[in-house]
């Protein structure tokens, strides 16, 4: 019912930028919190950051000052800006997102298929 694609991954050099984006489609009454994860090789996935559908935001300690999570309610999309990118940032990010899909189906939570950020050192 909701489909969530991520764009915008892809090889950068340390002390590089990516933006990374997701977007959200299907059919939806609304979308909730979103939240980016990733996963490195042999790692647990791990929440990144987090904002909620009134716009409050949190973050991983080990991104902190480096990302920064947004979203445009509008176009159901939402992104992350990824500045002073290091070596171990190197993982697949994933979007992340709770939507409410209808009064019978009630709230969902869904995941997109990831995109791979490499960071060179």
């Amino acid at each position: 019912q909701v489909q969530l694609v991520e764009s915008g991954g892809g090889l950068v050099q340390a002390g590089g930028s990516l933006r990374l984006s997701c977007v959200a489609s299907g059919r939806f009454f609304s979308i909730n919190a979103m939240n980016w994860y990733r996963q490195a090789p042999g790692k647990q996935r791990e929440l990144v950051a987090s904002i909620s559908s009134g716009g409050s935001t949190n973050y991983a300690d080990s991104v902190k000052g480096r990302f920064t999570i947004s979203r445009n309610n509008a176009k159901n999309t939402m992104f992350l800006q990824m500045n002073s990118l290091k070596p171990e940032d190197t993982a697949v990010y994933y979007c992340n997102a709770d939507s409410f899909v209808s009064l019978d189906v009630g709230v969902v939570n869904y995941w997109g298929r990831g995109t791979q950020v490499t960071v060179s050192s």
